[in-house]
């Protein structure tokens, strides 16, 4: 809410402000925050109280035994966060340009997305920064947004086209899919499927329906083919996708794996008859610049989305 006992100023914002009043919203009282920033409350509320007057509006409720965000104060909280993040990395950015050995630029990935497919994905930065050293590690998807905004990761790759609310996104190829069958199946001898072929087959994912993107995907694929699919979720998390049907060989995964044999003919990748396309996404900390993050989500990917959320 507009605070009509203070005029806003246009001066910045000060970071030691913002992470005061960030103190406060976590612990939803002053008292607490105090305790954790090692100042006195008395400190600390003069501090939040120059960050209200300088934006002009009030940024907490107090009128409770517990403080609360207004809609006004959910705002800097979120915009906040990045842009002391953004701050962090731009430290590190100027303390990296000075040093001898440069820190890596590292790319975090799902197991949605193999090793295989990041190594594909790094060419543009292979073949146009080769000094650059890529530092690619697998994440489970909860993890990356708070890696992103911590500066651990400086380039999430998942499967997804929805945009992080706090966090720049953009979909920088796409891989047709295909299914992985156990060699016994009755698919292991193909050489492509249609997605209806499929409407008898149990369908291994890797989360419930609604809590993955991936998962949804492979669930509107179906029904565009006119069936619902019998989804059973891998009881194996973090493994390469191929893997899935080693414990489920009655069952078929959607996977984007290069068709033919693996795990030494266990396992068989067959082709889709007009496969759909399934989008990697890249996320990155907004307000940031690097020149590896440019060269990765504007290079010369394959299937480069047309129209990507940018920011």
């Amino acid at each position: 809410m507009v605070n009509p006992a203070v005029s806003p100023t246009e001066e910045p914002l000060d970071s030691r402000r913002l992470q005061h009043f960030l103190c406060v919203a976590e612990y939803c009282g002053f008292s607490r925050a105090a305790a954790q920033l090692h100042l006195s409350q008395q400190a600390l509320s003069a501090s939040v109280a120059k960050l209200e007057s300088q934006l002009g509006v009030t940024l907490f409720d107090r009128t409770g035994r517990q403080v609360r965000l207004t809609p006004a104060g959910q705002v800097l909280r979120d915009g906040a966060a990045v842009l002391l993040s953004a701050g962090q990395v731009l430290a590190r950015q100027v303390r990296d340009a000075a040093a001898a050995q440069r820190r890596p630029f590292v790319v975090a990935h799902t197991p949605a997305i193999t090793a295989d497919e990041v190594h594909g994905l790094l060419e543009p930065v292979r073949r146009g920064m080769p000094e650059v050293s890529v530092t690619a590690v697998q994440m489970f998807p909860g993890d990356l947004e708070t890696s992103v905004l911590d500066g651990s990761v400086d380039l999430a790759l998942r499967r997804g086209t929805t945009v992080p609310r706090t966090l720049a996104a953009a979909v920088i190829a796409y891989h047709p899919l295909r299914i992985a069958v156990a060699r016994d199946h009755r698919f292991a001898g193909h050489r492509a499927v249609a997605i209806h072929d499929l409407r008898d087959e149990r369908i291994v994912v890797w989360a419930p329906a609604g809590t993955s993107f991936y998962t949804d995907f492979i669930l509107s694929t179906c029904r565009r083919a006119g069936f619902e699919p019998a989804l059973t979720v891998n009881r194996i998390q973090g493994t390469t996708p191929t893997a899935a049907v080693l414990d489920y060989p009655d069952a078929v995964a959607f996977v984007t794996a290069p068709p033919g044999p693996a795990f030494g003919g266990a396992v068989h990748v067959v082709s889709i008859d007009d496969p759909p396309l399934v989008p990697v996404q890249g996320v990155w900390l907004p307000h940031t610049r690097s020149a590896v993050r440019e060269l990765l989500t504007t290079g010369d990917n394959p299937h480069p989305a047309a129209a990507a959320s940018r920011g």
